[in-house]
């Protein structure tokens, strides 16, 4: 009778290791998510994860355009007489942000968690912008970027 309940116990101690282990398994590949970045205009609001981010180290230059081309992009309506604000989680502002629109830096580099922007500036010709429809991005880091986030903002009619 001993010898058969030890084995049922060898049995239940293999069984509880292997789904212990099953279990650190499937939670190492899950990745981290990235610290959030929020547009918002008037009521409407849309948050986002990074297009492109290394854990809060430099991105290699040749992976930016690849970022910057991501099709995976949160959109929302800007009527161009409204405010467009932006918002970052605290741990993008410590390294300081910018604000990009196709591509080009819109704003210098802020340490600030909060900015806004007059929605017009997004579709004026002067800015660089061309049609309905412009990709702002927001660029964590001053020297080196960090992350990108990627947004589409169209043109409320």
């Amino acid at each position: 009778m001993t010898t058969l309940h030890s084995a049922v116990r060898r049995r239940r101690a293999v069984a509880a290791a292997g789904a212990v282990s099953a279990g650190l398994l499937v939670l190492s590949a899950c990745s981290k998510p990235t610290p959030l970045s929020t547009i918002t205009v008037g009521s409407s609001s849309v948050t986002s994860e990074a297009n492109c981010y290394n854990d809060g180290n430099a991105i290699k230059t040749a992976d930016l355009a690849k970022c910057l081309m991501s099709k995976d992009i949160k959109t929302i309506k800007v009527d161009p007489d409204a405010t467009v604000r932006f918002g970052v989680d605290p741990k993008i502002a410590d390294t300081g942000w910018t604000i990009l629109m196709n591509g080009q830096p819109l704003t210098d580099s802020s340490t600030k968690t909060y900015r806004t922007i007059p929605g017009s500036v997004f579709f004026n010709a002067q800015y660089g912008a061309s049609g309905n429809s412009t990709q702002v991005s927001i660029k964590e880091g001053e020297k080196d970027v960090r992350g990108l986030w990627s947004f589409t903002l169209k043109k409320a009619s």
